[in-house]
């Protein structure tokens, strides 16, 4: 395994990293890291907190991850752990740990903070402005290949 620490004494220590499951891609985040050999659980409530050493916050919606959070009284102990212990975010994980985000919904949304960083949600444009298209790339392929683009 790939998160496992040799002891002098000859033991091995073995590291669980959780993925937070309220919402987005976790099951493909618990999918790569089970191939990789990683001890990995889903994380949804206190509790899940306890049995990891760390935490990755997927992609997904970020209003939505932090409305439910502080919703079923989650947001306190994510905030703790994360000022904590090694958490990753992607995608709308980094908007949730950043200390400060532009072009949140009004009247603002819940973060984690910690990361000093500004995100800028949808710099890009908004998901209706993704699309789907054929990518002339002559060093991967003589044919067009499929690509797709997420705002």
């Amino acid at each position: 395994s790939i998160c496992s620490l040799n002891a002098s004494s000859g033991h091995s220590m073995s590291t669980t990293v959780g993925v937070l499951a309220i919402q987005g891609a976790f099951k493909e985040h618990i999918e790569v890291l089970k191939l990789l050999g990683v001890q990995a659980i889903e994380v949804r409530k206190k509790e899940d907190l306890e049995r990891i050493d760390g935490l990755i916050l997927p992609g997904g919606e970020s209003t939505t991850i932090g409305i439910v959070s502080q919703k079923t009284g989650f947001l306190p102990s994510l905030k703790d752990f994360t000022s904590k212990k090694p958490t990753w975010g992607t995608c709308a994980g980094l908007i949730l740990l950043a200390d400060t985000v532009k072009g949140q919904k009004e009247g603002g949304q819940a973060l984690l903070g910690g990361l000093n960083a500004t995100v800028d949600r949808n710099y890009f444009g908004s998901q209706v402005a993704s699309f789907e298209t054929q990518l002339k790339c002559p060093e991967v392929s003589s044919e067009p290949i499929p690509a797709i683009f997420i705002r």
